[in-house]
């Protein structure tokens, strides 16, 4: 059996137990007294299809990242001749490769249905476009066997953490302690939402008449438009754009 737990736990556990001494003896032994105390869930792995997926959608990602800096450089003063003539073919080579990956990724899609309609599904809902899909389709293996949107939220990093102690109050952040690429994938999908999906734009509204912070409804609107998502994943049922307006 095999188990997948995030590192930051096995830190903290070592902490728990004031270790003084990190070695790979030490360390298989800390392990193994984690395990037996916690019974962490068996994982499953992701179908192959999906671990090509998130591979192509990553690539894709890192592509833009690129032809973003690159452009970035063309456009800085001073730039000499024979650079802008060097940054000019590694933009040409990055949109060949930008081609290439679109084209894997869409031939992904049409040779596994199951897929396509999972696409097809979260296309629907505004604020996700076919980018988007793949990257959460990508990111979220199994994601219809997550247990309730709190775990999904909580697989993402999406989930609110609050501290308080006594009198001492801070305000709610992130927890964080989730897949950053999904977290990146949902960002300006979820302002797309806020303007365009009624019940995000409801939710959003609320919580601005609320004096929440710009960010703060951003974040929120991130986790709702996951929700959704996994909503119509999980039901295998289209969007209802009705769906939380009350």
């Amino acid at each position: 059996m095999v188990s997948l737990v995030n590192p930051a736990r096995i830190k903290a556990f070592a902490q728990s137990e004031m270790l003084r001494t990190k070695t790979d003896r030490v360390d298989a032994g800390l392990i193994a007294r984690f395990c037996r105390l916690h019974e962490p869930q068996p994982w499953s792995p992701p179908a192959p299809e999906i671990r090509m997926l998130q591979g192509l959608v990553r690539r894709q990602q890192s592509l833009i990242e690129m032809r973003v800096a690159e452009e970035n450089r063309r456009d800085a003063p001073l730039v000499p001749p024979q650079v802008l003539t060097s940054i000019d073919a590694m933009l040409e080579q990055i949109d060949v490769q930008m081609e290439i990956v679109e084209r894997e990724i869409e031939r992904l899609f049409k040779d596994y249905p199951t897929l396509r309609r999972q696409r097809e599904l979260l296309i629907i809902i505004p604020g996700i476009g076919e980018t988007t899909a793949a990257r959460i389709l990508g990111e979220m293996p199994n994601i219809a066997e997550f247990r309730d949107v709190k775990a999904v939220a909580a697989y993402a990093g999406l989930s609110p953490r609050h501290y308080q102690s006594g009198s001492i109050a801070y305000r709610s952040r992130l927890a964080k302690t989730g897949n950053a690429e999904l977290r990146h994938a949902l960002f300006f999908p979820a302002m797309t939402a806020i303007r365009h999906n009624p019940p995000i734009r409801e939710f959003a509204k609320r919580l601005r008449q609320r004096d929440k912070a710009k960010m703060t409804v951003i974040a929120a609107a991130m986790r709702k438009l996951l929700t959704l998502a996994y909503g119509v994943l999980k039901s295998g049922r289209p969007f209802d754009p009705a769906y939380g307006i009350a």
